[in-house]
This record gives C-alpha cells, structure tokens and sequence, in this order.
C-alpha cells in the first residue's frame, strides 16, 4: 500500500449507523476565489443552487446548501472567495466570509490541491485558525494530478500548520471522495434535531436562485470579454399558470460598452444567454418558462448600497 493510499485508508470510517443520535448543524465551505466552492456545494446538494464559473468572485452572497441523510443533517454555508476588499461590493463579501465562520459548527477549507502555495492561502488558512472551530482540510481538483504522492507534501505543510479532523484529497467536479466527505462532516456536527425539512435544499429564493443562473450563463458566455461588473435582479415573477413562470431580469453593468459586450451583434449575445439559462431554470421549475432580460447602465453599482440591497448582498 503506497503513502497516499494509506492515507485515505486511515481517513475512512466504517461503523454501523442505524442506532446512533441524529447529528446536524452548520458547516461553513471557505477559500480563495475559483477553489471549487461553489461546485462542491452543488455537488453535496445533488441540485444547481449556486452558480458556478471558471472566473474567481462568483460567489457574492452566503448560500445555504441543505443535506438530509437517514443520520443526519448538513446545513452548508457557501462564503465569498477570499479576497482582499475594495468596493463597498468586496467589503460586503467578506463580512459575509467572517459572519459565516463565526456562525457555523465546523469549518470546510476548500484548496486547489493542483494549484501553488500562495500568500492569499496563507490568508485563509489564518482565518480558520481564528476561528477556532473545528475543521477539515478538502484538497480540491485532485484529479487533476497524476501523480497523486504530489498531494503528500501539502497535505504535511497544512498538518504541521493547523490540527484539522481530517485531511482529505476530493474532486468537486467529479464526485470523487464525496461520500467519505459527508460522513466526516457528520462525524464533526453536534446531535441536534433537524434544522430544516428534510425536502429543503436551500434557503435561497427561487427568484435568488434565477439570477443566479442568469449570472452564471453570462460569465460563460462573455469570457473575457466582461470583468465582474455584472449583477442580476429578478424584478418580476409572475406564475401564468401552474406550469407556466413569466421572469424578467435586469442585468446591472456599469459602462455603455459593457452593456454593448452583454448583448452582443444583433442581440445574439443576449439571446443565447437567455436561452441557456431558461433551459436550466425550467429544470428547476419542473415546468415551461418565459425569460425576457434586459441590460441597465448603473455607474458605479458595486459602491451603491441601495442597489447591493436590493441584490441580496447584505
């Protein structure tokens, strides 16, 4: 058995459930931008409810993810990538990173296991530690390496750093490690009652969830063309029928020639954008959508609270 393999051996718990306390509680999913945060959180959920790109900063707001297993529940708190702050947008962002470590029963601390040591993971991992809450280390995109005895020199920096639960090597994208990870989340949670329905999955709006969608089918479908300038209000929800949602969406960018990248030659931009995301917000809905956006100038948005507020971003 190599290093690596005795690793994740000594990681695994096998014992019989059925006649333990019910555990629940809250766990916090933290780390710098493009970690995989969101994806993770997607994953565990088994549903869409955050969006998810390939650009840092996706995250803007805290976005409860919600696992109910026979043993147990999982209440997760999706945080802001790490940053260093800016506009009054970032500010807000990072408050949201510190309320949710202070709030939450265990502590989730997601690195790109394919990624540099950097002074900004320096930053996180001195957050967990302030916390004081107990942890887990989660080495994301781990298989994006070949070599997996790669992982054995970080996974010894971050051990003689912090004393964690648990270390463990997983791959948000692919599934990898997954059941393993909910059971050492469970493992760590105290014995409570259930904090919510056992058919909830998040606390998130479904007018929140739309936007959100909306947001994401943006950051694909611009590229590099638009930084995060971007943000996405559902202004209108209308239930036509039972199986039948009329949306409409204003997309806040900040210059005319952002809104020019938006929607695009001849609106074909626009269009495609919305095409995608109906297609995802009706498989939320379970039934037929009608999704009219439109694109608005807001100099300076990002500094302007009455607009943060009204996007969600307390």
């Amino acid at each position: 058995m190599t290093a690596f393999s005795s690793f994740v051996a000594s990681s695994s718990k096998s014992r019989e459930r059925l006649s333990e306390p019910f555990h629940a509680g809250y766990v916090a999913l933290i780390g710098r931008p493009n970690a995989g945060k969101s994806t993770l959180l997607n994953r565990l959920v088994g549903e869409k409810i955050a969006a998810v790109s390939n650009k840092p900063q996706t995250t803007r707001f805290k976005i409860l993810g919600i696992v109910t297993k026979p043993e147990g529940q999982i209440v997760l708190v999706d945080t802001p990538g790490v940053h260093k702050p800016g506009y009054e947008l970032n500010r807000r962002m990072m408050v949201a990173v510190h309320e949710a470590l202070l709030s939450v029963d265990l502590v989730c601390l997601i690195r790109d296991a394919s990624a540099a040591t950097g002074n900004g993971d320096r930053f996180v991992l001195d957050l967990v530690k302030q916390s004081a809450q107990p942890s887990l280390l989660l080495l994301n995109k781990s298989d994006k390496l070949k070599d997996k005895s790669k992982l054995l020199p970080l996974i010894e920096w971050y051990r003689s750093e912090h004393e964690w639960k648990s270390i463990i090597p997983i791959s948000a994208l692919k599934g990898d490690q997954i059941d393993q990870l909910l059971q050492e989340m469970l493992d760590h949670l105290p014995e409570n009652e259930a904090l919510f329905g056992e058919d909830e999955l998040t606390d998130q709006p479904i007018r929140a969830l739309a936007a959100e969608i909306v947001r994401e089918k943006i950051l694909e479908t611009t590229g590099e063309e638009i930084p995060y300038v971007t943000a996405v209000v559902t202004e209108q929800w209308e239930e036509v029928r039972e199986d039948f949602t009329r949306i409409h969406c204003v997309i806040f960018v900040e210059r005319e020639s952002q809104k020019k990248i938006v929607i695009g030659h001849g609106a074909q931009r626009l269009k495609q954008i919305g095409m995608r995301a109906r297609r995802e917000i009706e498989k939320l809905l379970g039934h037929r959508s009608h999704l009219q956006l439109f694109v608005k100038v807001e100099a300076d948005w990002r500094e302007r609270d009455h607009l943060l507020n009204e996007m969600g971003i307390k």
